[in-house]
């Protein structure tokens, strides 16, 4: 017999990323424990954003493992937010494809299986021309590594609904942006060089090389609502696009992120180059569905999500510098 005044638990596996932990504040606003899942624990992940914490690598665990862990936590939600920008095609491969093959094993071994939430992206539809929006009935033509292995991921999960062993929702992201955003992004790598550069002095400026290009970028808390949303809609087997609805030129997220780094602009002098990343020149999501099936849309700037970036970053340097060496 289910208790009906049990509070639910949602598992967010890749609980320590800039997805995963934002999923995991957003599912704890919303009434769930979390359990977090991850490879390892960070120091400036906060404790009061789950319940409980795993240290697991998902993509090489024992199934019976992680079904034995997900039913004792009587999990009703797992959030797939792992992965991200690694390096070689091999671990993108283990990340992306086998994590999901392990987690989809597991949970058809649980007596009783949890909703699944796959975090995809919007890379899986490949290159589009510019002008077009991106709907959820544009054929996958994933044509980079990081493509490829995102999207054999979600298929995976599609397949498993259809045929009727799991019940899952894939969401195609866009880029994200906001708190937490990793390094090893393009605006990552812009918000590192401008750290350093505030501490240097403003006579030695700061040179960004950027690319004329136009992409769709949600700030990774509107992402988080999305997530919450989708685990609770009455949609299975379904793939909705999240994204802000707006290709948005480099240049002015760029500029954006300089405001609020407080460098002057006259200090950062640009230089134009070819586009050459996972997401091509152009990318903008249709979002339709998503307010259709999740009644879901963005609700933060695109100012407040680079100015909230730039903050967090700011205050887990001040931390890192903080803590006492080993």
């Amino acid at each position: 017999m289910t208790d009906l005044n049990a509070v639910p638990t949602a598992a967010v596996l890749g609980a320590t990323g800039c997805v995963g932990r934002e999923v995991c504040a957003a599912l704890g606003r919303a009434g769930y424990d979390v359990l977090a899942v991850a490879r390892g624990p960070r120091p400036d992940l906060a404790p009061h954003a789950f319940h409980a914490f795993h240290a697991l690598d998902v993509a090489a665990a024992d199934p019976a493992a992680l079904a034995a862990l997900l039913t004792t936590a009587r999990v009703e939600v797992v959030v797939n937010a792992t992965g991200g920008w690694v390096s070689t095609e091999e671990a993108m491969h283990h990340a992306h494809v086998q994590l999901v093959d392990r987690l989809l094993a597991a949970t058809a071994l649980m007596p009783r299986r949890p909703r699944i939430v796959q975090v995809g992206t919007i890379h899986e539809y490949g290159f589009v021309p510019d002008g077009v929006p991106i709907d959820e009935r544009v054929e996958p033509n994933p044509t980079t590594p990081y493509a490829r292995t995102k999207h054999a991921g979600s298929e995976a999960v599609l397949a498993a609904t259809r045929a009727g062993e799991a019940d899952g929702v894939v969401l195609r992201a866009v880029n994200v942006c906001g708190p937490h955003t990793t390094r090893a992004s393009f605006l990552g790598t812009v918000m590192a060089k401008l750290a350093e550069a505030s501490e240097a002095s403003e006579s030695e400026g700061l040179e960004l090389t950027i690319a004329d290009a136009r992409r769709d970028y949600v700030d990774v808390r509107d992402l988080a609502d999305a997530v919450v949303r989708a685990a609770r809609a009455p949609v299975v087997g379904q793939v909705i696009n999240i994204g802000r609805g707006e290709a948005v030129s480099m240049r002015e997220l760029v500029s954006l992120l300089v405001s609020a780094s407080g460098i002057p602009p006259h200090a950062v002098r640009e230089r134009s180059a070819r586009v050459e990343s996972k997401g091509g020149g152009w990318t903008q999501a249709d979002i339709t569905l998503a307010g259709r099936l999740l009644d879901w849309r963005p609700r933060i700037p695109l100012a407040r999500a680079m100015a909230d970036m730039w903050a967090t970053d700011r205050a887990v340097r001040s931390a890192a510098h903080a803590r006492p060496a080993d």
